[in-house]
């Protein structure tokens, strides 16, 4: 059984920091891409970043220069540092990963999801 458990979601002011990490665990051969996605209430769920395992990045055009993502692939770890936060940054944020279990078996997982809330 394959886990994502996510941390360090919470409420900032506009302007500030928040830092997102996202740890696998479970049956584990390998994991290949990882990401970030957000949904704000009444909004579809968006790629927000992305990161491939030997650490090729995309970013959604909104969070570009804003956001960094990054992973530890001893740890099966993917972090978000999300720096100048706005409001319109208000959403659930999810993380995926394609997770490997054997060598011919593959899946997506997704997190739980955590708020990060940005008031102005």
């Amino acid at each position: 059984q394959v886990q994502l458990v996510e941390s360090g979601g919470g409420l900032v002011q506009a302007g500030g920091s928040l830092r997102l990490s996202c740890a696998a665990s479970g049956s584990i051969f390998s994991i290949n891409g990882m990401g970030w996605y957000r949904q704000a209430p009444e909004k579809q769920r968006e790629l927000v970043a992305s990161i491939t395992r030997r650490g090729n990045t995309n970013y959604a055009d909104s969070v570009k220069g804003r956001f960094t993502v990054s992973r530890d692939n001893a740890k099966n770890t993917v972090y978000l540092q999300m720096n100048s936060l706005k409001p319109e940054d208000t959403a659930v944020y999810y993380c995926n990963a394609l997770i490997w279990a054997t060598t011919f078996s593959s899946a997506a997982y997704w997190g739980q999801g955590t708020q990060v809330t940005v008031s102005s």
